[in-house]
């Protein structure tokens, strides 16, 4: 293995005990600490320096004709034949200097070759997972959030457990930079968990791949490493890992379990890199960051008549609510949620949420993705919906789908053999 400089400093260069206090979801009256940085609305990078840029420079490494190369990998990674992309989901950069004391080799890469890029917005799993795997937009892609509502229906679509309705095909149309690779000759592997293997977001996000279940880390090395020296040509491997989004949802950020789930990481990722072949890489990235929303800083709109009074359907998830209204009272609506939430949340219009750039172009057919009334959260707090959604999205401790940096900031650690 050979590094060199990153560009970008690791962000433990900040100061350590500000970030644990905003990702702990602690007060933002904290004597000495300046949660503004880490709290900061950050736009979705454009024209390089996002998730959305990722495939397609490693498209363009392995010689894939059209593919564009906008994080500058070529001249790090000439003479590579041989790519493969871990996504730790998770893993935000700012979450990487308190992890360090239980992930040493993490923490020297990002220290080393890392440097932080944007998820798209909503910055949650399956948006991220699919702009990836397609190097678009959300609003290009159209999978626009963790759950939404299918138009002309009341139905709300979970897209973790999505499975052939609505067909993925016609969901998400636009073609992957997996079958990009495919087509232009490169073998392509995907290695996550077994049960996701023909899922609605494995199809839309990873198809073009030859799928590889693998349970924990040493299946996950093994058959990564193994697709990776598999044959002659160009070749690409596309790893995922789900733990400490996991352990960080249901114990919070810097918990004993989130611990133990990034020094697993760590354990992976010395797998990976030790006897990286000369002309491979191994790219590490992320879907998105995580922060605790302490119990004080947690709105439930469906014990609020105020919250609920003109809404038909509610989608999105705590950070970020969709909210789809009876005809006309789209501005009432949007009057209410902004009396009752006031500085923790900006309320939008679907026209207004979309007129930000947040999810890049909007095709009209996805539009009615998107909440008539879009609630976006500030600082560490949420909206849940106790009775509407299953009662165990009100008992995760660390959340995320909002704007802020620590969610919408992920790694890139570029290394090669």
């Amino acid at each position: 293995m050979t590094t060199s400089p990153g560009t970008h400093p690791l962000p433990g260069t900040h100061p350590l005990p500000g970030i644990r206090q905003v990702l702990k979801g602690g007060p933002s009256s904290t004597p000495g600490v300046n949660k503004g940085p880490f709290l900061s609305p950050v736009p979705p990078a454009k024209g390089g320096g996002g998730l959305v840029d990722v495939l397609p420079s490693v498209l363009a490494v392995l010689g894939v004709p059209g593919a564009v190369d906008l994080l500058g990998l070529g001249a790090e990674l000439a003479g590579v034949r041989r790519i493969a992309v871990l996504l730790i989901d998770g893993l935000g950069w700012y979450q990487i200097p308190v992890a360090a004391p239980y992930a040493p080799v993490l923490a020297g890469l990002a220290d080393t070759v890392g440097r932080p890029l944007t998820c798209g917005f909503p910055s949650t799993t399956p948006t991220s997972l699919v702009t990836l795997g397609t190097g678009v937009p959300s609003g290009v892609h159209g999978v626009l959030g963790f759950t939404l509502r299918v138009p002309g229906t009341d139905r709300v679509l979970n897209h973790i457990e999505w499975t052939d309705d609505p067909q993925p095909l016609r969901w998400q149309p636009v073609t992957t930079q997996l079958e990009r690779a495919r087509a232009a000759g490169v073998a392509v592997t995907v290695v996550s968990r077994p049960e996701f293997g023909g899922s609605g977001l494995t199809v839309a996000a990873n198809r073009g791949g030859d799928y590889r279940g693998a349970a924990g880390i040493d299946e996950v090395a093994a058959r990564m490493r193994a697709a990776l020296v598999a044959g002659p040509g160009p070749t690409l491997v596309s790893g995922y890992h789900p733990d400490v989004d996991r352990h960080g949802h249901l114990s919070g950020v810097d918990s004993l379990p989130w611990r133990a789930a990034v020094a697993e990481v760590d354990a992976l990722l010395t797998r990976l890199v030790d006897g990286l072949p000369p002309d491979a890489a191994l790219l590490v990235t992320a879907d998105h960051g995580q922060l605790d929303v302490p119990s004080g800083h947690r709105f439930d709109l469906d014990t609020d008549p105020r919250l609920i009074d003109g809404v038909r359907v509610v989608a999105g998830e705590p950070r970020v609510r969709y909210l789809h209204v009876a005809p006309g009272a789209t501005a009432d609506v949007v009057a209410a949620w902004s009396g009752v939430l006031g500085a923790a949340a900006r309320v939008l219009t679907r026209e207004e949420a979309v007129a930000t750039g947040w999810f890049g172009p909007v095709p009209e057919e996805h539009l009615a993705r998107i909440g008539d009334v879009v609630v976006v959260c500030n600082d560490t707090y949420a909206v849940l919906a106790s009775r509407s959604e299953s009662p165990a999205v009100s008992r995760l401790v660390a959340l995320h789908g909002a704007d802020t940096a620590v969610e919408m900031t992920v790694p890139l650690l570029v290394v090669r053999g």
